[in-house]
């Protein structure tokens, strides 16, 4: 049988979870059996060049504004053209477009959607495109159980219509004590200090004022020192928050960094503090380096950690109890070695790339078989909302 040909879709390349994921799931598919190809519109980072160097044709299809014809046409030509078995799409905006755009192409392809968050704060109109978009898909991807069932419960979708799919990660080789010294200096740290650090987007979601908050609730003796890596709209904010604070010796702000699994390697834990939370990729990405993590006891983290054994679980937003972390795995490097140990034991056990691609290609298999789209029956009429409002 000759490969099958597969699309996978974006609205933006910028460095992120999905767009790590969706590297991963093109490094790691069976070229015998896939033709991979990938759709974005905007945004591009250093990971498009990476994906190019894996031998996959990567279409760039820019979108102006929020309803652009001419966007829709090209992108109807594009699959017309490539005659795509599945499209797989990774964002509300991709998955709108390709639903619509399926519409207009003689032989659409099988359209597999995404659930990649909680999305708590959405309007309403969200959840009513998710819904429609649901009744379009022959299947449904969640990359953690509570984000699927977050989905169900306000798209009004079946949670059995949900494949949760974990993130995968790869395990890298354990760092020489001379490179781990080396990068614990390059950033600054000083000696004999405990190391931490937040990789992320400075944006609220992630809610990197309440790591802060925590570490200006510590004695100065009693502080870990800080890394920041990653950029985003708080900067500023942010900046001012630890002046304030009194800070500026133990919290430095990197800026994007290419190299954050080598600083999870560095460092001694890591601190995810996200409101909200599907299947974290820095935490996952710490697990697999050897690196302990304090995370918000919200979504996915809850999925990846059990408090005290691989990780710390703190309550959302509870910078005094994100304190207390702080303080035992600065107080305690026996703890930090023990839950370190146990999330690489999980990682490698649950969360490797093979197992997420080979998870991934078998709904796309399935998908394949199925003569329309199976989820559409399992949309639910939702209390108060009309048919035709629900399924746009």
């Amino acid at each position: 049988m000759s490969p099958r040909r597969l699309l996978l879709v974006i609205d933006e390349m910028e460095v992120g979870g999905s767009q790590r994921q969706i590297t991963a799931l093109l490094r790691g598919l069976d070229r015998s059996r896939w033709v991979p190809e990938l759709l974005f519109f905007r945004n591009p980072s250093f990971l498009v060049g990476d994906i190019q160097r894996l031998g996959v044709t990567v279409h760039h299809l820019p979108k102006r504004g929020r309803i652009d014809a001419r966007f829709v046409l090209r992108y109807a030509r594009l699959l017309g053209q490539g005659r795509y078995d599945v499209v797989h799409a990774f964002s509300l905006t991709a998955e709108l477009w390709t639903a619509v755009t399926c519409m207009l192409v003689r032989r659409a392809p099988k359209l597999v959607s995404s659930v990649r968050g909680l999305y708590l704060t959405e309007p309403p109109m969200f959840w009513r495109l998710k819904r429609f978009i649901a009744s379009r898909s022959t299947a449904m991807i969640a990359n953690a159980h509570a984000c699927a069932e977050a989905t169900a419960k306000h798209a009004g979708v079946a949670v059995e219509c949900f494949d949760v799919v974990a993130n995968g990660v790869t395990i890298p080789a354990p760092l020489p004590a001379s490179h781990r010294a080396a990068l614990r200096h390059g950033v600054g740290c000083p000696r004999g200090r405990t190391l931490g650090v937040f990789v992320g987007r400075l944006v609220p979601v992630k809610n990197p004022a309440c790591l802060v908050r925590a570490m200006g609730r510590l004695p100065r003796h009693q502080r870990p020192w800080l890394a920041i890596a990653g950029d985003g709209p708080l900067r500023g904010e942010l900046a001012a928050m630890v002046s304030a604070a009194g800070l500026e010796a133990d919290i430095q702000f990197l800026g994007e960094r290419r190299d954050a699994r080598l600083l999870m390697q560095a460092a001694d834990f890591l601190v995810l503090p996200s409101v909200q939370e599907g299947m974290s990729n820095a935490a996952l990405e710490a697990m697999a380096a050897g690196c302990a993590v304090i995370a918000s006891a919200v979504g996915g983290n809850r999925e990846l950690i059990d408090d005290g054994i691989n990780g710390l679980l703190f309550p959302s937003d509870d910078d005094l109890a994100l304190a207390d972390c702080l303080q035992r795995l600065g107080d305690d490097a026996h703890l930090g070695t023990r839950l370190a140990a146990a999330a690489l034991h999980r990682v490698r056990s649950e969360h490797t790339i093979e197992r997420m691609t080979a998870a991934t290609a078998a709904v796309y298999d399935r998908s394949l078989l199925s003569m329309a789209s199976p989820v559409a029956h399992r949309v639910l009429h939702r209390r108060g909302h009309s048919d035709a409002r629900g399924e746009m």
